[in-house]
């Protein structure tokens, strides 16, 4: 059977709860982030900043994945970098929301005038690290024993990507 279409879309604040659920599997997944305490709408809400672009990717208008931006540094020479991170519903995995989510941040931060996206992947996460490089990231790095996760020492991989004048290919 076919995957129904997916369609992308700036995020707005009632959609928390489902960002939450899509945030806590992750969470629950151990595979995307050092984080372990499950999170609440409350939380989630806080995101929207007016700042940060927040994109949905949603099928049958059921919110299935999601991309966001957060503060880099507090100083201000950084205000023009943005960390990113995206997450995908289990069940949504793998039918190309992910690839979405990120082709809809890029822009969303480009126009919001941010000239680098970075983040930080496990480097045993071999379909974020794939997914990423499809989308025009490139490692730059891997800080070795980053944070423990569960007792566990975990290496993560450094990504980066140029956004619009700061971009050789004028993004």
């Amino acid at each position: 059977m076919k995957p129904l279409p997916l369609q992308v879309r700036p995020a707005r604040v009632d959609d928390s709860a489902a960002l939450t659920r899509i945030y806590n599997q992750g969470i629950e997944d151990r595979v995307a982030t050092f984080e372990t305490r499950l999170r609440v709408e409350e939380d989630i809400r806080n995101w929207f900043d007016g700042v940060h672009p927040l994109v949905v990717v949603t099928q049958e208008e059921r919110v299935v994945a999601f991309a966001s931006t957060s503060t880099y540094r507090a100083r201000e020479c950084y205000a023009g970098i943005a960390e990113f991170s995206v997450y995908v519903a289990r069940a949504a995995r793998g039918q190309g929301a992910g690839r979405l989510a990120m082709e809809a941040l890029i822009q969303a931060a480009d126009r919001a005038g941010f000239w680098k996206l970075l983040s930080r992947v496990f480097v045993e996460n071999s379909a974020s690290r794939a997914l990423l490089r499809t989308v025009g990231f490139r490692e730059v790095g891997t800080y070795e024993r980053h944070a423990q996760l569960d007792e566990v020492w975990r290496d993560v991989v450094i990504v980066e990507r140029l956004l619009g004048t700061a971009s050789p290919r004028g993004s």
